[in-house]
């Protein structure tokens, strides 16, 4: 059990970084949706390097860190496997389960504009770069508050701040426009 904690470190530690990487991945998918409407030559230059950089994030950090957050916290279930019959566990691995789903459909969006193929727009990439935050938040208030949490109180408290970031981007949306 004495290094149950530096599991735990390790698993933290590639837990932030793939975060890190699904926040910045999105961002980079809305520039290069916005660049994909720019004139010729602006638009082929920013979307080549767009690329460059989607990529390197995607494979040097995204996913070492996605595999390795996943290896560590099977081990760190191997030796405590009691933590899977507790219920704030299961309703955070249900979250893991959401995570993992949005990260494989950031990687379709990925390699689809690693091809040049535009589907979505860059408002809805902007909403889309949510989902990660909304399930950051609950699966923190799990880790941290486990029991105490009212899972009514923090089914309504994901929903509000859910609405709360909607309205945040909506008035961000009417801010940019303006300019």
């Amino acid at each position: 059990m004495e290094y149950y904690n530096y599991l735990k470190s390790l698993h933290l530690i590639f837990v932030i970084t793939w975060f890190a990487g699904l926040f910045y991945i999105v961002r980079l998918f809305v520039y290069q949706i916005e660049a994909s409407e720019k004139p010729s030559p602006q638009k082929e230059i920013l979307q080549e390097q767009f690329k460059i950089m989607s990529y390197r994030l995607w494979y040097i950090i995204t996913w070492p860190s996605a595999v390795l957050a996943t290896l560590f916290a099977l081990s760190l279930l191997h030796i405590n496997p009691a933590f899977v019959e507790m219920p704030w566990m299961q309703v955070k691995l249900g979250f893991v389960v959401f995570l993992i789903a949005y990260h494989f459909k950031c990687h379709t969006i990925f390699k689809e504009l690693q091809h040049d193929k535009v589907k979505y727009s860059s408002n809805f990439m902007r909403i889309w770069n949510e989902g990660a935050t909304i399930i950051l938040f609950a699966v923190v208030f799990l880790v941290i508050l486990k029991d105490a949490v009212n899972w009514i109180y923090g089914v309504i408290g994901i929903f509000l701040f859910s609405i709360l970031i909607m309205l945040g981007f909506k008035f961000y949306k009417r801010i940019r426009e303006k300019k």
